[in-house]
């Protein structure tokens, strides 16, 4: 501990292609999953696309969630891009449960 670690966290760049009037409560989801939004892109059709960055442990389920917001029309993907710290409260966390396994 002396050392000073830090836990790093996987994150994932998504780009999810919803329909126009699904865009706010998309863009809702993705921050209530830690996620930081980097821009949108209009498309053809009514479609936008959003960017984001969201760690990998909020990607899980995303597919099922997606679906119902949007009436199975939005789509997503998503690839990793990068280890990043995490945030405190995840750290502590973490930490807290691991100590409870080895005691």
């Amino acid at each position: 501990m002396e050392a000073g670690p830090v836990l790093l966290e996987p994150i994932a760049s998504v780009k999810v292609t919803v329909p126009d009037d699904y865009t706010g409560d998309v863009m809702g989801d993705l921050n209530k999953r830690r996620g930081r939004v980097l821009g949108m892109n209009p498309i053809a059709g009514g479609y936008q696309v959003i960017e984001a960055d969201v760690p990998m442990t909020g990607m899980f389920g995303y597919c099922t969630t997606l679906r119902s917001m949007t009436g199975g029309r939005g789509t997503y993907s998503y690839e990793f891009a990068r280890y990043e710290q995490a945030p405190n409260d995840v750290q502590e966390k973490e930490i807290a449960n691991r100590a409870a396994e080895e005691a």
